[in-house]
């Protein structure tokens, strides 16, 4: 048996490598293959899922580019980091990622979709009012009742029917007009291949919000409940979804996953989930930024542009990241944007002034970091 390092999956004699997985280098997907072509690692046959009808090809996510900087940039990634997502995949289980505020938890989430070709990645950011229900579908009851009333109102002055081009009925009001899923609802949608879905930080939510998520991961399907009630009268309904301008048809007000997706759930470490929750996760804890890391998240941004600054200014920030407890990795590439924007200047003659700046961009997350020595 061989290994393929571009499949990342073990290749028997003889035959063909497994589809890739992932690498961590950040390089974009560049296989031709079409979509409904694509073949993806297999699941545990207990984690098999066969919803239908089958979803079209997720559009093309120009966010990744904006947060992690152009593909071309190498990247070394850590070996927990790579060794967790491919488990994560393989298993079809959620990746539970902790650390510190602005390590970078999040990216991992648009790393992922970039190197793998999986499409917009859908985010479901975290409050303290955010609801399981509220990540699965919205249906607007108050403006379909508004409609229904001016449908109505409107039938008192005409002919009592409405009537497609062709002279058929049609029903009055489509009840998926006021339906919307979320970005939950939309990666358990039966896609070919798994969407990548960002849960950002689960831990400010509700305390029950864990718990309520254990059975949907584990069955991988939710009935839609305004659908369920119609169900008798039309058996398939076209609904809209967290992806700007698409919509999916449900059947029977059901909705089941065929890929799980690739769940990337964030937690800055400040509350303790249950255990049946872990027992059912993957987690992955990333360090504090190394010089290294952080030379190399500021050259996927601005290339050489820094220059010699460069190793300079990373020093400066670790320093000031230690007097205060920690600082996010965005406060330096703050500080690396002002320098290439040529507004300040880096040399001696104003060093005041820039450090003025400095304590200004780099300031605590918290209310009581150390004063800001020059």
């Amino acid at each position: 048996m061989s290994t393929s390092p571009q499949a990342g999956l073990p290749a028997q004699d003889g035959c063909p490598p497994g589809p890739r997985l992932y690498t961590g280098t950040g390089t974009a997907f560049t296989d031709e293959t079409p979509y409904e072509d694509r073949v993806w690692p297999p699941g545990p046959r207990w984690r098999t899922f066969d919803g239908g009808p089958v979803q079209p090809a997720p559009p093309a996510d120009g966010e990744a580019d904006r947060r992690l900087g152009p593909a071309s940039t190498t990247r070394r990634p850590p070996a927990a980091e790579v060794r967790l997502v491919n488990a994560a995949i393989l298993l079809r289980r959620p990746l539970l990622v902790t650390g510190r505020p602005g390590v970078g938890k999040s990216a991992l989430a648009f790393r992922i979709a970039r190197e793998l070709g999986l499409g917009r990645v859908l985010q479901w950011p975290v409050t303290s009012r955010t609801t399981l229900a509220s990540g699965l579908f919205e249906y607007d009851v108050l403006g379909r009742a508004q409609a229904g009333q001016a449908w109505f109102a409107a039938q008192g002055r005409g002919s009592g029917q409405d009537a497609a081009a062709d002279g058929s009925p049609v029903d009055a009001l489509d009840i998926g007009d006021f339906i919307q899923l979320g970005p939950l609802g939309t990666a358990l949608l039966p896609h070919r291949l798994p969407r990548v879905l960002l849960i950002d930080e689960l831990d400010k939510g509700d305390a029950d919000l864990p718990n309520d998520l254990l059975s949907l991961f584990e069955d991988g399907w939710f009935p839609v409940q305004p659908l369920v009630r119609v169900k008798r009268q039309m058996e398939s309904v076209t609904v809209y979804t967290a992806d700007p301008g698409r919509t999916a048809t449900i059947n029977d007000g059901i909705i089941k996953t065929r890929s799980f997706p690739i769940v990337i759930m964030t937690s800055n470490g400040e509350r303790e989930f249950p255990e049946a929750f872990m027992r059912r996760c993957l987690r992955l804890d990333i360090p504090d930024p190394t010089p290294e890391t952080l030379g190399e998240l500021v050259a996927a941004h601005f290339g050489g542009g820094l220059g010699d600054v460069q190793e300079r200014l990373v020093q400066e920030f670790m320093t000031r990241s230690a007097q205060v407890d920690g600082l996010a990795s965005d406060q330096l590439l703050n500080a690396a944007h002002l320098v290439t924007s040529g507004a300040y200047s880096y040399g001696e003659e104003d060093h005041a002034e820039w450090q003025a700046v400095l304590e200004a961009i780099w300031h605590p997350l918290s209310g009581d970091g150390a004063d800001w020595g020059v």
